[in-house]
């Protein structure tokens, strides 16, 4: 009897002990917590919260309606700087307890960020700096606080703002995201990512980011994971109207707006390798392109060279490759204008289907397959149009081969287009116009083809193109037959490339030779 009054004395005297040392150290980490965020927090941010409750026997945190501002304020009252957030609730889960006992920070399992609203306000007009800021500034300051291996943020809103002028650089609406495996080291602080991870999640119901001084980009959603990236209801649109853009510019300077239903890339792999960016994807998928660039011919000509499309490639400065692009039932339009009261000449690709492969910069290349891109679409209004083009980014000549074929084009279409290159307009129908262009950086060579019917030719005059030259015009058609017969016309013409003019203007330079050549 003894012996069980021992044992029950003993049991209840440990339970006991038990249950003062789990109040103590309850009682303790109440008192210890609040230093660890705010005396001893060691972050250029204040933190504040309303609630805080610790569950020793779960081991979580929680923390509800938590706010966060910098310690030092702008000089000017009316001007923020750094970040400022509300957030609902944070709670952590698993987290050491001896660690917050011994050393002053927080490690847990995790942490699950609820409803947070987050405004970064900056002094510059770029969404990130520096890379390496992100570590410095915002990783290691708050890894003084806390340790984790995942994160998980829910329903959140992110706005990155330019407190000079008040104006947003980037805004996601109920954004979500988690990140598992994270590894955080002194090392790996220093890296462009400033910390490592297994996997990670990314969406977001609405986006707007200012890409330039010109430009800004919307998305209705945007999901993102290591692997994949898919964007819905994409826009990239210009921040002035046409007048507007014109009387900022110096330099002639296309201005583009582009419109997709859906983006997507499919099995991703990129990162930093020694400091350097990599990006690799095996497709990327554009669907119901509307893409419209538009120039106009008042401000003076920009005079540097424009390289060719292999040389842009080439001198990438970090390893690109994407195995496949893909645009699909898309629509490309180009409008040139001489002044804005005649209207702009336009060219339009309806129906447009390209596929693209062997995508590559030349950054750290010795060998290397040919790009090659194929393109289907209607020209104009509905003239089939196909052309395969192709050359080799790591060829320092810039050679390229482009073979096209257009059909059934009511050559009408294009006067706005033919008569400042060949001073001549044409109204009939090309039947079936066939090209070869082989070409590099400073000249090129171009075999055609015509069949044609109801062809008749309008020439100006050389000194004052506004006016026709009727002599002439009557000759031409006189020695023009009007019709091919279904006979095929052929013609070679060689061209000197202009290399202060883009690529376009060399392909259209072709063709406006060819068609002088069987025309004229």
């Amino acid at each position: 009897m003894k012996i069980l009054k021992k044992i029950v004395l003993i049991v209840g005297s440990f339970i006991v002990l038990i249950l003062l040392l789990n109040f103590g150290l309850n009682f303790w980490l109440n008192r210890q917590l609040p230093k660890v965020i705010n005396e001893k927090n060691k972050t250029p941010y204040n933190i504040t919260y309303k609630n805080l409750k610790i569950n020793l026997l779960s081991k979580n945190i929680t923390a509800s309606d938590v706010t966060i501002s910098p310690k030092s304020k702008s000089q000017d009252s009316l001007k923020k700087i750094g970040i400022y957030a509300t957030i609902e609730s944070i709670e952590v889960r698993e987290f050491k307890i001896w660690d917050l006992v011994f050393s002053d920070r927080i490690k847990a399992n995790s942490i699950e960020i609820n409803t947070p609203e987050v405004y970064l306000y900056k002094n510059t007009q770029n969404a990130i700096n520096n890379s390496k800021s992100l570590g410095s500034d915002v990783v290691k300051p708050f890894q003084e606080i806390i340790i984790v291996s995942n994160i998980k943020l829910n329903k959140g809103e992110l706005k990155i703002i330019h407190n000079q002028k008040n104006q947003s650089i980037l805004d996601l609406k109920n954004l979500n995201l988690q990140i598992d495996g994270i590894v955080i080291t002194d090392d790996i602080l220093k890296n462009k990512i400033p910390f490592q991870y297994s996997n990670y999640q990314l969406n977001a119901d609405s986006i707007y980011y200012r890409v330039s001084e010109d430009y800004h980009i919307k998305a209705n959603e945007l999901i993102l994971n290591a692997k994949s990236l898919t964007v819905k209801n994409f826009k990239l649109d210009p921040e002035y109207s046409r007048k507007e853009f014109v009387s900022k510019l110096e330099k002639e300077k296309d201005l583009f707006t582009l419109n997709s239903d859906i983006i997507k890339v499919n099995t991703i792999d990129w990162g930093f390798k020694d400091d350097k960016l990599f990006f690799n994807a095996n497709s990327i998928r554009i669907n119901q392109l509307a893409a419209n660039i538009y120039r106009n011919k008042l401000p003076a000509d920009d005079m540097r060279k424009k390289p060719l499309y292999s040389k842009l490639l080439r001198d990438i400065k970090f390893p690109l490759r994407i195995d496949t692009l893909a645009i699909r039932n898309s629509l490309l339009v180009y409008e040139e204008e001489l002044s804005f009261n005649k209207g702009p000449g336009v060219l339009k690709f309806k129906d447009f289907n390209l596929t693209a492969t062997n995508i590559q910069s030349g950054y750290g290349l010795k060998k290397n397959g040919h790009v090659n891109i194929d393109i289907d679409c209607k020209f104009m209004k509905d003239s089939p149009f196909k052309l395969n083009w192709n050359f080799n980014v790591l060829d320092k000549n810039d050679n390229f081969t482009m073979n096209g074929v257009v059909s059934n084009l009511n050559t009408n279409d294009l006067y706005r287009f033919t008569k400042p290159y060949i001073n001549a307009t044409t109204q009939g129908i090309f039947d079936e116009l066939k090209f070869t262009i082989k070409g590099n950086d400073f000249n090129s060579y171009e075999n055609a083809s015509l069949k044609y019917h109801d062809l008749k030719v309008t020439l100006y005059r050389k000194g004052a193109p506004e006016k026709k030259n009727k002599i002439k015009s009557a000759l031409a058609n006189l020695i023009l037959k009007n019709d091919s017969d279904g006979e095929v016309v052929k013609t070679t013409a060689t061209i000197e490339r202009v290399p202060e003019k883009s690529f376009f203007n060399f392909l259209w330079l072709n063709v406006a030779a060819v068609l002088k050549h069987i025309l004229i």
